[in-house]
């Protein structure tokens, strides 16, 4: 059975029939698609967020300005391994500060690996930031029925295929990374041998380590090879080792997005 999403303080109410999310007074309207199950057995949903004109919500990396959003999955039943699909996010500068997320609406497909055949009981709190004026924290929360069965839902397809470029997709030839000391952390250059992709093109930073931050990027072209440049920072201020095959570089440009994973010394 589909179940609608609610805010923290708000009831979980049960449908009968999956409806097309209608925008209220509230900033964010929210609906769990149920998906369908792949032939290896994984099931693909997804959240469909409606929000309220003016108002917009984050990307995993939001951004100095942005909250980032987080899941907690306990709770759930015969469910394994979820997977959140984040389709290729938007450029937001507001005040000379910069964030990343999405306006109007938001299909996040969710990949899940069943620990064994039947239906899938989801259960999560979903923490996320709304901003218009001002940002707010907000937690939706996720109680639903998967079936094992379902059909395609376009909804979701179109949501997968608005996923960023892999490296070999996107033709990246290779990706170069010199680090330097920098006060109370490191300086990060990354040299990206690849074709433009549309536009101004805006780089975003992530360690792949919890405890590293990225500050925002400074990036600019030379020729054929994308620059981005970047100070990472311990969160408690400590001494740190960088993993640079943790490191993940997204080129947003007004054509398309690239995923790189890693970089070499």
């Amino acid at each position: 059975m589909l179940r609608r999403l609610t805010s923290a303080l708000a009831t979980c109410l049960a449908l009968a029939l999956p409806t097309a999310p209608a925008l209220a007074q509230e900033p964010v309207e929210a609906q769990l698609l149920p998906g369908w199950r792949l032939a290896n057995g994984d099931h693909v949903a997804a959240l469909h967020l409606a929000l309220a004109p003016g108002w917009k919500t984050y990307w995993r990396a939001p951004g100095d300005a942005g909250i980032p959003p987080s899941f907690d999955w306990a709770g759930s039943q015969n469910a394994g391994r979820i997977d959140v699909l984040w389709p290729t996010p938007h450029v937001f500068w507001q005040s000379g500060m910069r964030s990343v997320g999405y306006k109007d609406e938001l299909v996040l497909p969710l990949r899940i690996t069943p620990r064994g055949d039947g239906q899938i009981a989801l259960k999560t709190e979903m923490q996320l930031g709304l901003c218009k004026d001002i940002c707010l924290p907000h937690t939706l929360k996720i109680d639903a029925t998967l079936p094992a069965g379902g059909k395609p839902d376009p909804r979701i397809a179109a949501a997968m295929a608005s996923a960023p470029f892999s490296e070999a997709e996107a033709s990246v030839r290779g990706v170069r990374c010199t680090v330097s000391p920098a006060k109370r952390g490191l300086k990060l250059r990354a040299e990206i041998d690849m074709p433009g992709a549309g536009g101004r093109e805006e780089a975003v930073v992530e360690s792949g380590q919890p405890t590293v931050w990225a500050a925002e990027p400074e990036t600019h072209r030379e020729g054929g090879t994308l620059v981005t440049e970047t100070k990472l920072m311990h969160m408690d201020g400590k001494p740190f080792m960088l993993d640079r095959s943790r490191l993940r570089i997204t080129v947003l440009g007004k054509s398309h997005a690239v995923d790189i994973q890693g970089c070499d010394s």
